[in-house]
């Protein structure tokens, strides 16, 4: 017979069981309080122990299977979602617990630079740089309206044909918060220049028979 641990089940002090229990939901957790004023929550094989009364800090740490989905759904859902080295991402419950999320081990996650931010957006703000035409500033600001003095170094744009040029930090929070914000060019790739590249030549038009 094996010895040691057998299991493990986290136990969490909440101040609302019910406001919990929708948290939890979001990460796929599903259960009802028992007839004791426990939750117990379950995601597959694993279980999560809510208990209703004094709340003390704790922090989880959760492995899941699409943590871009799983920011989605937290950030639709009004909770906050931070980037974290690693490709972990943190934020936090109703009670002020903190949630650490990533892939599981093994599991390739996102490339990241050294500074936390994905590579695609430290790649984007490289091209950007080596470009005329952006502006001093960055034009996305604070949470508050308040005026960001940091350099514009990343354009966003999305479907409806709008953007703005942002500094690396503000540019981050946008792209978590603004659904269909997406990292824009300045190449000479775009639309304009591929549906230019497919005009027929005159040499080459077809002649009406």
């Amino acid at each position: 017979m094996r010895s040691g641990v057998q299991g493990q089940v986290p136990v969490l002090n909440v101040g609302d069981a019910d406001a919990a229990g929708r948290f939890y939901a979001l990460f796929g957790y599903t259960g009802q309080p028992g007839e004791d004023g426990r939750s117990r929550l379950r995601c597959g094989d694993l279980t999560l122990l809510i208990v209703e009364g004094a709340a003390a800090p704790a922090t989880l740490y959760l492995h899941v299977d699409d943590v871009a989905a799983t920011t989605e759904r937290l950030v639709a859902a009004g909770h906050r979602v931070e980037n974290a080295p690693g490709g972990e991402c943190r934020t936090a419950d109703p009670d002020g617990n903190t949630i650490l999320f990533a892939h599981p081990p093994g599991v390739p996650a996102p490339q990241v630079e050294p500074d936390g931010r994905p590579a695609p957006v430290r790649r984007a703000a490289q091209v950007a740089a080596r470009r005329d035409g952006a502006p001093g500033h960055c034009g996305i600001g604070g949470p508050r309206g308040e005026p960001c003095t940091e350099p514009a170094e990343v354009k966003l744009a999305d479907s409806w044909g709008d953007t703005v040029w942002g500094c690396l930090t503000h540019a981050d929070e946008a792209l978590v918060n603004a659904r269909g914000a997406f990292l824009a060019t300045e190449d000479s790739t775009g639309i304009a220049a591929y549906l230019a590249a497919r005009q027929a030549r005159p040499e080459t038009a077809a002649v009406p028979g």
